[in-house]
């Protein structure tokens, strides 16, 4: 059984990160992926305090045991996911050295994943029935707010909506229109 440890950064990533890994290892023929409660960080002061990262990183590679993996999934935001990935690896693997982390920037956020792959939820949890993609999913700064336009009569909301979304958004098709979606895929596989 493989088991992979995640820090997150939202109270919605907590409920939808262990769903989304492990529907992308049944998409592999793995049913027995160990996916623990996520870590959850404040993605400010875990990359700008030391100490913070440092106990959460070790706290990650705690819960791993012997054979586990870590991964750190957070947003971009406005960085540039393949730097800010890069940097937090390197600081991640001089904390735990002897554990396998994998660091993956959802670019901007967790929810330009399910912008990538609209159709898929079209006339679901409340979104427009005639519901398409953007032509960048990834270059849009606020998709919860582009969900929430997308809902008539209602508004996304990330605790509620964040896990019911990820059970059912197609990920193949989320990966062919998002790099960061092809990283996590690519990690967890590499993983299982």
């Amino acid at each position: 059984m493989t088991t992979i440890v995640t820090i997150v950064e939202g109270d919605g990533e907590v409920k939808a990160v262990p769903i989304l890994l492990r529907r992308i290892a049944e998409s592999h023929g793995v049913y027995d992926l160990d996916v623990p409660v996520p870590i959850r960080v404040h993605r400010d002061q875990f990359i700008q305090r030391q100490d913070e990262f440092q106990r959460k990183v070790l706290l990650a590679a705690a819960k791993a045991g012997l054979a586990g993996v870590i991964l750190i999934l957070l947003d971009a935001d406005d960085d540039c996911p393949v730097e800010l990935a890069r940097a937090i690896g390197e600081r991640a693997s001089a904390v735990a050295p002897h554990k396998t982390i994998s660091v993956v920037i959802a670019n901007r956020e967790y929810e330009a994943w399910f912008l990538a792959a609209a159709d898929s939820l079209a006339g679901k949890r409340g979104l427009s029935p005639e519901l398409q993609p953007p032509a960048d999913p990834d270059a849009l700064r606020n998709a919860k707010g582009w969900l929430s336009q997308r809902m008539p009569g209602g508004r996304y909301h990330e605790v509620l909506d964040q896990a019911a979304m990820t059970a059912i958004f197609d990920i193949d098709e989320a990966a062919r229109r998002s790099r960061s979606m092809r990283r996590l895929c690519s990690v967890v596989e590499a993983a299982l």
